[in-house]
Parts: structure tokens; C-alpha cells; sequence
């Protein structure tokens, strides 16, 4: 059985950092895609990041470029989202995501395993 258990989310205030987690267990196969989405109150889920656990590759959408960086332990099968500079329109429940795949995709119906999301609110 898949899953993803994120956690480090919280509170913090503009210009503040958090780092999100993303533990994995039961994956069927060794090479997979994960990324980091995030949902605000009344919006729709957006990509945050991701990565290509096999090649390395990551994906960071643009309003995040500079700020957030992604990165996985492939020895403890977790992610990771380094967020700094926070603003507060970073606010959203932050999910992780993942899907075998030999190619990755940032559309939120590619993936078909899910985290239960961690919350990041940013106060100005």
C-alpha cells in the first residue's frame, strides 16, 4: 500500500522559510515522478515543484523560482520543499504527489497517489 505522509507545514511570517516534508512507502517501482502542489482557499490546485526521481530532473513554476528549492533523500524515500522568502500569497495546503512513470508531468491529474497535505499560512 502507497503512501505519501507530508509534514512541516505551519505558521511563519513574510520573508520566513519552512521546510515541507514528504515520506514514501510501499512505492511499486523505483523510478517515479513526485511534485509538491499546493491549493488556496477558492483556487484550483497548482504545481509547485517536482522532480524525476530517476534522472534528477526537477520542474519549479515560476513564481517560486529563487525561493523554493526541491530535493529528495533517496535513502530515507523522502521529499523535500525548502521554502524561503515566503510571501503571504504562498498561503495553500501543501500536497505531495507521486506516480510511476518513465516521464513526469506538472498537470495535478498525472498523478494517482496523494498525501493528506500540510498547511502554510504567511502573515504579512
Amino acid at each position: 500500500q502507497v503512501r505519501l505522509v507530508e509534514s512541516g507545514g505551519g505558521s511563519v511570517q513574510a520573508g520566513g522559510s519552512l521546510r515541507l516534508s514528504c515520506a514514501v512507502s510501499g512505492f511499486p517501482s523505483s523510478r517515479y515522478c513526485m511534485g509538491w502542489f499546493r491549493q488556496a482557499p477558492g483556487k484550483e490546485r497548482e504545481a509547485v515543484s517536482g522532480i524525476d526521481t530517476n534522472s534528477g530532473s526537477t520542474y519549479l513554476a515560476a513564481s517560486v523560482k529563487g525561493r523554493f528549492t526541491i530535493s529528495q533523500d533517496s535513502a530515507k524515500k523522502t521529499l523535500y520543499l525548502q521554502m524561503n522568502s515566503l510571501k503571504p500569497e504562498d498561503t495553500a495546503m501543501y500536497y505531495c504527489a507521486a506516480r510511476t512513470a518513465s516521464y513526469c508531468r506538472t498537470d495535478p491529474s498525472f498523478f494517482n497517489y496523494w498525501g493528506q497535505g500540510t498547511q502554510v499560512t504567511v502573515s504579512s
